[in-house]
């Protein structure tokens, strides 16, 4: 026994030797070309311990090491990957005897790490020589069988053998990261790098809290965790990260499963104080118009998986605006495949829009500088630049290929809508999109007394895109409509629009060619203000004398409609009919889509009938004929005298009728005096008149025309 006892005694006096006298003796410059060897076979770069280093092993491990650097890759815009001022572990060693690992101290003093892609788009943390060839003599790369081998999913002594693990002061301090992209010159530098972890065992929480400045902005971020010990035995964690800083602040709290399909489930709440002050602090300002993209807010719970994402009870606040839904992507097909809703009190557009410019009409035409009838494309010129004419149709290939980059179900509802002056009440789409192919079904749509349904279909599947938009409004209050949608209020009633087009093409330029479909219009029960033409039928001298005076003009109707068709892109309307006790206007004409040009006849027929809505338009007249025609932006308007001549010589017997009901309208309009009017029709205008004379009944046709349409 005693010699038993003696042996221990010498097996222990050796330990005590190894572990405290042989440190001493053993010069700090062997470990350290040791480390530095060790470092250069694993990485092919240098390690640098300039300052100065210790090792101690009782009565615990303690290593300090000062002034540590490791290489940057060559041509690197830092010499150093990474470097440290001091470094501190303290781990005991008695509980490693037991398999805990219980460290009292690891701390890192001012890291400096500097991550870099070169031109060529290597990073520098891709060290190549570590990845296995012999330059190193190390172990081979992986072969092409060795490389298939699955990874066994739980490695002998896996989590549910972990070590017992304590972590007490672990600390980073004063750190810096920089980041630099040498393709695109992107610098991005995180400094005042602090973060601190506690985990006093596996079975208590796990806290780590800490901050960082990014852009002159401070963040500080906090996650906790209650279990790691079952959340490495893929057992269902608690789990919750905190995000604050003045651009925005970010809490979540739920679950986490780490298992062969992780899992997150929780409740996400964002806060971004400005959209805008968010992208300009990233470094993507928003060059965007109106005053929108302020606050932003957004709330729901998270269930997601590695294939799986999914949003719900959502609720989101963006400006004036709320909002709530529904969504789901799932990414694990051969395109992710999204679907979800969305109900939306009200969107008001303006706020993401630039303000009108001085003198711009709600419809985006400049008024009161349409002289020549006209606007530039786009409606958004100056007058200066609607005379001088639009802009030819865009030869830009369209790009559709982005249709496929997903399939999509949503649906979308919304309180009410404003756009301009445009007010919308509530409204339903749903938005459906299939390898390419995008169908948009406005299901519900209610506006200015009326209501409305329509269907919009891109094809982007083939090499050329197509698209097709049928429209259908019914009831629609004229007058707000065309006032807050065109800058137009000389048209009242109530409306019915029916619109079907269909076109294909590679450009804006070939769809405008190639654009078929056919509508119709009606409107009941309105008038035409700025002109009075039931006036002129009643009174002549009174219709024109008073032609400026915009309240005292107005044309009442029972009907206005018309139909039209489109073929290759030359629009045609024969039926345009007006319908009034005294008078008769009909239309026929076309438009050149592709060449932005007008030829249309207008008829205004005097007539001896009484009736209105549903009445005769063909009843007998004299007609007079107006031909407008032109450009868009410069239309003119001219009486057909050539036309209204062989309208005569085709039928004498009937132009005298027609004559005969006009001079009919005409006396009896005149209190029985028809001379007095045949000589105010003749007589010559004054010198100062700008409509023909103040005496004259004929105006310019052009200029009474165009008063009409908004001059």
């Amino acid at each position: 026994m005693k010699k038993v006892l003696i042996a221990l005694a010498a097996v222990v006096v050796i330990l005590v030797v190894a572990v405290v006298v042989v440190p001493t003796l053993i010069p700090a410059e062997t470990y350290k070309s040791k480390i530095v060897e060790a470092a250069r076979d694993a990485t092919g770069r240098e390690l640098s311990l300039d300052g100065d280093i210790s090792l101690s092993v009782l009565p615990r491990l303690e290593l300090r090491a000062e002034q540590v650097a490791f290489a940057n890759a060559p041509g690197a815009a830092a010499p150093q990957m990474a470097s440290l001022e001091a470094l501190v572990l303290e781990l005991q060693l008695w509980p490693l005897l037991s398999g805990a690992v219980k460290v009292d101290s690891f701390v890192l003093v001012r890291p400096v790490i500097n991550l870099e892609i070169d031109k060529d788009g290597r990073p520098n943390w891709d060290f190549g020589i570590a990845q296995g060839t012999d330059q190193t003599g190390g172990a081979p790369a992986p072969t092409a069988e060795t490389a298939q081998e699955p990874a066994e999913a739980t490695a002998p002594g896996g989590p549910a053998s972990l070590p017992e693990i304590s972590l007490g002061d672990v600390r980073l301090e004063d750190g810096l990261v920089t980041f630099r992209d040498a393709r695109s010159g992107q610098v991005v530098e995180i400094s005042d790098i602090r973060m601190t972890l506690s985990l006093p065992d596996l079975d208590s929480p796990v806290r780590a809290e800490g901050s960082l400045v990014w852009n002159e902005e401070t963040l500080n971020l906090e996650l906790e965790t209650e279990n790691l010990r079952g959340l490495m035995a893929g057992r269902t964690t608690p789990i919750s990260l905190a995000l604050q800083s003045n651009p925005v602040t970010l809490g979540y709290g739920g679950s986490l499963t780490k298992a062969a399909t992780p899992k997150i489930e929780g409740d996400l709440d964002l806060n971004v104080p400005s959209i805008r002050d968010l992208a300009a602090w990233t470094g993507n300002p928003l060059d965007a118009p109106g005053e929108g993209l302020g606050p932003l807010r957004i709330k729901g719970r998270i269930d997601a998986t590695d294939k799986v994402f999914s949003f719900s009870q959502a609720s989101i606040a963006l400006d004036e605006m709320t909002a709530s839904g529904d969504l789901m992507a799932d990414i694990g097909g051969k395109v992710p495949y999204l679907n979800g809703r969305l109900d939306v009190d009200h969107i008001d557009l303006n706020t993401y829009l630039p303000p009108p410019e001085e003198g711009q009409a709600a419809g985006g035409q400049a008024s009161g500088g349409q002289a020549s009838g006209g606007g530039t494309s786009g409606g958004q010129a100056s007058t200066d630049q609607a005379a001088a004419g639009p802009g030819e149709w865009s030869d830009e290939p369209i790009a559709l290929e982005g249709l496929k980059a997903a399939n999509v179900d949503f649906a979308l509802s919304v309180g009410a809508i404003k756009v301009q002056k445009m007010e919308i009440g509530r409204s339903a789409l749903t938005v459906a999109l299939k390898d390419g192919m995008l169908n948009l079904d406005l299901k519900e749509l209610n506006l200015y007394g009326g209501a409305g349904k329509g269907t919009i279909t891109v094809d982007g599947r083939g090499a050329v895109p197509g698209v097709a938009k049928t429209f259908v409004l019914e009831g629609i209050q004229a007058q707000p409509f065309l006032r807050d949608a065109a800058g137009f209020d000389r048209l009242t009633g109530t409306g019915r629009m029916d619109i079907s087009i269909t076109a294909k093409g590679r450009s804006q330029k070939e769809m405008v060619s190639a654009l078929n479909g056919k509508g119709a219009i009606k409107f009941i029960d309105g008038a035409i203000t700025g002109i009075n033409l039931a006036a002129m039928a009643r009174n002549l001298e009174s219709a024109f004398l008073n032609a400026g005076d915009e309240e005292a003009q107005k044309t009442d109707f029972a009907e206005l409609s018309g139909t039209f068709k489109i073929t290759k892109g030359i629009l045609r309307n024969d039926d345009l009919t007006l319908l009034n006790p005294l008078l008769r206007l009909a239309g026929r004409g076309s438009s050149d889509l592709p060449k932005r040009t007008v030829d249309y006849r207008l008829e205004p027929k005097l007539v001896a009938s009484l009736e209105g809505q549903g009445g005769d338009a063909g009843s007998k007249g004299l007609v007079v004929p107006v031909i407008v025609e032109g450009p868009w932006h410069d239309l003119s308007y001219r009486p057909d005298l050539a036309g209204l001549v062989g309208d005569l010589a085709k039928d004498p017997s009937k132009a005298l009728e027609g004559a005969k009901e006009t001079v009919k309208q005409l006396q009896e309009g005149a209190g029985g005096d028809i001379g007095d009017v045949i000589k105010n029709i003749v007589k010559p205008p004054a010198e100062d008149s700008e409509q023909g004379g103040a005496g004259s009944l004929i105006p310019d046709p052009g200029k009474a025309l165009k008063s009409l349409f908004g001059d």
